[in-house]
């Protein structure tokens, strides 16, 4: 399974000067907005990893090499808006779309699900990898729709990867207090599905 973002987020949940407050720089000093907003982007992609939501709208995809056992699909990043798309690649090699009325969606569960419909089962599909593709639309809506929680932990992950920059190198492992006080405030509804 993975997962990929189709479409990204149009902004996101923390503003500059909202993140500049938080490291107390005053607004007018603008030479490092650049960074600033860099780490803005990096601690909203950090705590939408670990907290395994989506924040922003944004449209993802899902890659499956195939059909679960189960018949039961589990959706990550949660909140949903909807399914915008079902396909898979059949025993011919070419990819379809699976009509919308074959598959019932749960989107108010945490994590979603989709199953084949009553009286439908999952298509025969080719036996390859990324054989699935669901294409969905997830995220709170815009920057105030995301919980005040939520964007306290992105302000707070900014200022850990402000202050502790070493927390961000490739293949660091750094747990610091205000990384660990951030992830603290998102672990009471936090989502873990492989993706």
């Amino acid at each position: 399974m993975s997962l990929v973002v189709v479409t990204p987020p149009a902004s996101e949940p923390v503003t500059l000067t909202e993140a500049k407050a938080q490291l107390r720089i005053p607004v007018a000093q603008t030479e490092q907005d650049d960074h600033i907003t860099g780490l803005i982007k990096s601690a909203r992609e950090h705590c939408e990893s670990y907290h395994g939501h989506a924040y922003i709208t944004q449209t993802l995809k899902l890659v499956l090499d195939g059909w679960p056992d189960d018949d039961e699909i589990l959706l990550p990043r949660p909140p949903y808006q909807s399914i915008t798309s079902v396909k898979y690649v059949d025993t011919s090699g070419v990819q379809q779309t699976l009509d919308a009325a074959a598959y019932q969606a749960d989107l108010t569960s945490t994590p979603g699900r989709i199953r084949p419909a009553y009286g439908y089962s999952w298509p025969t599909i080719r036996d390859q990898m990324a054989a699935i593709e669901i294409i969905f639309v997830a995220g709170f809506g815009d920057a105030d729709d995301v919980p005040e929680r939520i964007r306290q932990a992105i302000k707070i992950k900014v200022a850990d990867l402000f202050e502790n920059p070493e927390s961000m190198g490739a293949g660091t492992v750094a747990y610091t207090i205000l990384g660990a006080t951030a992830e603290a405030l998102l672990c009471g509804d936090r989502v873990e599905i492989d993706e």
